[in-house]
């Protein structure tokens, strides 16, 4: 399979493996650049995990240090018997409190980390600098519990698999979409298994997709820090999804579309994304932040 050079060299970057402790569980995260840098952390969807971002992370180094994490229940962190947002708020918050960051970081979020990454900004301010939310519906249920409760593709039975190639073979997001890179696919889906006795399964906990979970559009009026909403062009927030969250947040976040992107951007069109983050970044490494002083009433902002 061939691949491209910026991917080779992205995932040639070997990320420290960290774990630290939150309220009995072990959360493990990666870490890639040096100490006492403005940080980054990345966190990832539903039933995914912190390899999820092996290829966009590494783009980021020399002006940031950067974590990507494994909420519990994900991963190669441990599992609870209950998940809740306020206790993936907890990890995110100890992960950047462990990570050595020279300031707090910006978060970037996708689909129900996304999730995660408003609570975080709501609940624990002071605890970030930004937030960057990538396509996460917030007035939908999570696309990955949709699917767990119509027993189509999560369960209490995981799949157990022969082989780690066999459930590479297997491997499928949710919701499905029409173009992955495969080099891309395949490096996250080689992440994704254990070995377990007769096989390989799954990582993630399906617990996860149980329960109640607070509504994040509850969580959007008390952000307070900046924010930058990317809305997938293929993906699941649709174009009222994001006037709505604009307005919500009152009428200062940007709503930037990634063309040609589906749900999972990092696995079609990571440099599209890449190049949406660095010009978030960019800006704001030197602009001053408006304050829900009302703005223009277009929500929307095209990257083309």
């Amino acid at each position: 399979m061939e691949t491209p050079g910026w991917f080779q060299n992205a995932v040639e970057q070997t990320p420290e493996d960290r774990t630290v402790s939150v309220n009995g569980v072990d959360i493990h995260y990666l870490r890639w650049g040096p100490r006492d840098v403005p940080g980054l952390l990345f966190v990832h969807g539903g039933a995914a995990h912190a390899h999820w971002w092996s290829h966009i992370a590494p783009m980021f180094l020399g002006k940031y240090a950067v974590a990507a994490i494994d909420l519990s229940g994900h991963g190669d962190s441990g599992r609870r018997d209950d998940y809740t947002l306020e206790g993936w708020v907890d990890e995110a918050t100890s992960v950047i409190a462990d990570a050595d960051f020279s300031s707090p970081p910006i978060v970037v979020g996708h689909s129900m980390g996304g999730f995660v990454t408003i609570a975080t900004a709501a609940l624990a301010c002071d605890a970030v600098d930004g937030v960057v939310v990538i396509d996460s519906p917030v007035i939908e249920v999570d696309p990955e519990v949709s699917a767990a409760r119509r027993g189509n593709d999560f369960s209490s039975k995981q799949r157990i698999y022969d082989s780690l190639e066999a459930g590479i073979a297997r491997f499928r997001t949710v919701p499905a979409q029409d173009h992955y890179l495969p080099y891309v696919m395949d490096m996250v889906a080689r992440h994704s298994l254990r070995e377990i006795d007769g096989g390989f399964t799954w990582k993630f906990d399906p617990m996860v997709f149980g329960g109640r979970r607070q509504a994040t559009v509850e969580f959007l009026p008390d952000i307070q820090c900046r924010v930058a909403l990317l809305r997938a062009e293929h993906g699941l927030v649709t174009p009222e999804i994001g006037e709505y969250m604009y307005d919500k947040l009152g009428r200062v976040a940007p709503v930037i579309v990634l063309p040609e992107a589906g749900h999972h951007p990092m696995l079609d069109v990571p440099l599209i994304l890449v190049t949406a983050l660095r010009s978030l970044l960019a800006d704001w490494a030197h602009s001053t932040p408006h304050r829900r002083s009302g703005g223009p009433s277009s929500a929307s902002v095209v990257a083309r």
